[in-house]
């Protein structure tokens, strides 16, 4: 049997090539019009995002930017880079980095790929979570490129890693030395969806959403059920840190627009601890690996903002896993892993 010239590619979110209105606005463009974002109609998502958000948007978010861009560049940039260099220290396979939006871009990120002669790509989202707007997109974005313009190499993908021991025990320790701190609340925020993108990828269109706790009642839908995966990843790392019941709650945060979002939401959860006496919490954002807008501006810094001034006293932003040692060393296991799932002779 052959040897295979085997690769990895990680994909992250992407991020504007700077805080520039012009570059911001780039990257709402390709982010907003992605139907597995936004998933309504070209013409109604165009109308939603050209003509209401993007006037007025980019430079808002611009300002976001500004606030936690540093002199290497965008956060989520630097760490993805650096995670995939330490990743490539340790694995015997090439190991490539692109981004769903914005640079680098997945078709020149392939175009190397296939340059190289790879014979099996294994491609690994880098979203613990599975949803549409997150891991389908990469996928199907993948899929369509290659089919265009390469077709040398195999692909194979990893749908979701919310339960792998070893992402729960990296995040569970990224988070134990904060809870010296005797905080009142741990809070796990996640990335938000739309009600309806949780029933569109429901396999057996009869559960999600449609049966009481339906995240709770086994059902083969929960593969693709990013709210159930959300809590079964909460519900490990709680269990790992013998965390209470009454010490930690789960919200959902970055919702847009007016159509229902999964609840409950971490903006309400942060007035509601600040009206009850909650004075002392810390929030940990588990959809994301890499620290992003989404975590250091909206959580960091404008979610702070809004506790403090409601009467709460300390809002403490526990890091994403970002390129921390362990989470490399759990990123490769989970890279053998899933290389060893397909049984394919590799070439060193």
């Amino acid at each position: 049997m052959s040897r295979k010239k085997i690769s990895i590619l990680l994909v992250n979110l992407g991020s504007p090539n700077s805080y520039k209105t012009s570059d911001v606005r780039s990257y709402l463009n390709e982010f907003l019009m992605d139907k597995y974002v936004i998933d309504v109609p070209y013409f109604i998502r165009a109308m939603i995002v050209k003509g209401f958000i993007l006037p007025t948007r980019p430079k808002i978010s611009g300002l976001a930017y500004k606030s936690i861009w540093t002199e290497k560049g965008s956060p989520l940039i630097t760490h993805s880079h650096i995670l995939r260099e330490k990743l490539s220290n340790i694995l015997n396979y090439d190991i490539y980095l692109a981004m769903r939006y914005g640079s680098p871009s997945i078709e020149s990120v392939l175009q190397t790929i296939n340059d190289q002669d790879v014979e099996e790509l294994f491609v690994i989202p880098l979203y613990p979570q599975f949803a549409m707007s997150s891991t389908k997109t990469c996928i199907e974005k993948i899929k369509q490129i290659n089919s265009n313009h390469f077709h040398k190499y195999k692909l194979h993908f990893l749908e979701s890693f919310y339960n792998d021991e070893g992402f729960i025990n990296s995040l569970s320790n990224s988070i134990k030395p904060y809870l010296k701190n005797n905080y009142d609340k741990i809070l796990f925020s996640y990335h938000g969806l739309p009600e309806r993108q949780l029933t569109k990828v429901d396999p057996t269109n009869k559960h999600c959403g449609k049966v009481k706790n339906c995240c709770i009642i086994p059902s083969e839908a929960h593969k693709y059920c990013y709210k159930h995966q959300c809590y079964d990843t909460t519900s490990n790392v709680i269990s790992k840190l013998n965390i209470e019941p009454n010490q930690y709650d789960v919200g959902f945060q970055s919702r847009l627009g007016n159509t229902p979002w999964i609840k409950p939401f971490t903006d309400t959860i942060l007035m509601e601890y600040a009206k009850t006496g909650i004075k002392n919490i810390a929030v940990v954002c588990p959809s994301f690996v890499s620290d992003c807008l989404e975590t250091l501006e909206e959580v960091g810094i404008r979610f702070k903002e809004m506790f403090l001034k409601a009467g709460g006293e300390n809002l403490e932003l526990i890091p994403c896993l970002n390129d921390s040692s362990e989470w490399v060393n759990a990123l490769a296991d989970l890279s053998n892993k899933f290389v060893d799932s397909k049984n394919i002779p590799t070439e060193a």
